[in-house]
């Protein structure tokens, strides 16, 4: 039994000396850097120019029948891998693609790269010298050949044409106005010796 002078503690003890051994060895631990990865947050590219072409016009105007049981990469609207979303119309689709969520999952910081005054330099001078190249190719006696050529091509094609719809029609109204050809045994056996035409 407790002595009326001694009050019993409610309160936990904790073990001092074990729990200081366990943060020395954490915080050697940090100090060698053998900290896991998981718990590092990860470090994320700079926003990069893409290298690809958004295609918006593929599927324009054509008529797709969807059911229940539809992927949602065939349904209606445009259909993002990476996000697996669909987006119902192309300037969403654009800003789903251009936004914060869409390059965090493609591995994306929404920081871009610091150009450095010799990387402006450089790229001024390849685009001075490409403007500098596209003026020397210009010929305009070339340019007006080849303008002559695609001319005649497509009043080539444009006399094929008409020449095959020409021959077809021709064709049809011949299987057309043609007389029936059956054996003239069957005919009268059938009690009729022409379709009423009376011409000759």
């Amino acid at each position: 039994m407790a002595s009326p002078n001694k009050v019993p503690e409610h309160r936990r003890k904790w073990d001092t000396e074990e729990y200081e051994k366990i943060a020395r060895k954490r915080q050697a631990r940090e100090l060698e850097g053998s900290d896991s990865d998981e718990e590092k947050p990860k470090k994320r590219e700079l926003l990069r120019q893409r290298d690809y072409r958004v295609d918006l016009d593929s599927r324009l105007g054509k008529s797709i029948v969807i059911t229940k049981n539809t992927p949602a990469s065939q349904s209606g609207g445009y259909y993002c891998n990476v996000c697996e979303c669909v987006v119902k119309d192309s300037i969403n689709f654009l800003d789903h693609i251009n936004g914060k969520k869409h390059q965090r999952n493609m591995g994306m910081s929404m920081k871009i790269e610091r150009s450095s005054l010799d990387q402006v330099k450089q790229r001024f001078q390849t685009l001075k010298k490409k403007k500098e190249e596209e003026k020397k190719t210009y010929d305009f006696e070339q340019r007006i050949c080849e303008l002559k050529d695609e001319e005649e091509k497509s009043r080539e094609y444009r006399r094929e044409r008409r020449f095959e719809k020409k021959a077809k029609k021709q064709a049809e109204a011949a299987a057309a106005t043609a007389p029936f050809e059956a054996d003239p045994d069957i005919a009268v056996m059938m009690g009729f010796s022409g379709f009423g035409s009376s011409k000759k």
